[in-house]
């Protein structure tokens, strides 16, 4: 009897840490999944006023309640601009929801008047009246693009000043840039608005067929959404 008692003993020293060693591996699964399901905080979204195509003043408070993207680009950009534009369209047309808007905001205000940017919204093909293509002051511009984080090239530089990147922010409907993580539970920030070479999005292509974070972000808008 005695002996079965040690026996009892000596298992249960063996057996208590392999279920804690287990549920901790558990708890660890349970923690990766859930990052995985939900979109991360990146920051609040920058106060900011511009004048759209509409010749109205747009803030951020006026999208507040929605879901939205926010972009820099330029109309008369002959490379990226027109690729994030096909894009930002295929996105709106599968959302097709009226709480869902973009934001995109011209560096290059000079050209890009309202009455300019009326003409592009129309040229591809623009549906939804929350689509506002934002024109100002372009020293307030690229503080704004330094505070969203996302590169905008320095305006008094020629050489650099209507460089911009292809980055998108997603943002929900109480004003937060919000992201999803990447496969090592990572956020990614920001998601892309290029074509890919590959479906892996390693290698951007003007002319490429993939653009992955395209259909990450409809998946994701959707998710704000409901």
């Amino acid at each position: 009897m005695q002996k079965n008692k040690q026996d009892v003993k000596a298992k249960s020293k063996v057996i208590i840490p392999l279920v804690v060693i287990a549920l901790l591996f558990l708890g660890i699964g349970v923690g990766f999944g859930y990052f995985k399901k939900n979109l991360y905080t990146v920051m609040k979204v920058p106060d900011f006023e511009l004048t759209d195509q509409n010749n109205r003043k747009i803030t951020n408070k006026d999208m507040s309640g929605k879901v939205y993207l926010v972009e820099f680009f330029f109309s008369k950009c002959p490379t990226i601009c027109p690729v994030m534009n096909t894009n930002m369209r295929a996105i709106e047309d599968e959302i097709n929801n009226p709480d869902f808007g973009i934001i995109s905001i011209s560096i290059d205000p000079t050209n890009d008047t309202p009455e300019l940017l009326k003409e592009h919204a129309e040229k591809i093909g623009v549906k939804s009246p929350n689509w506002h293509f934002l024109t100002g002051d372009r020293g307030y511009i690229g503080k704004l693009a330094d505070q969203f984080n996302i590169y905008v090239g320095d305006k008094e530089d020629e050489s650099e000043s209507l460089n911009h990147s292809g980055m998108i922010a997603l943002v929900d409907q109480d004003g937060n840039i919000r992201c999803r993580y990447n496969k090592d539970n990572m956020p990614i920030l920001y998601y892309s608005g290029l074509n890919y070479a590959d479906p892996e999005g390693k290698t951007p292509k003007l002319t490429g067929k993939y653009h992955p974070d395209r259909e990450i972000l409809i998946e994701d808008i959707k998710r704000l959404l409901k």
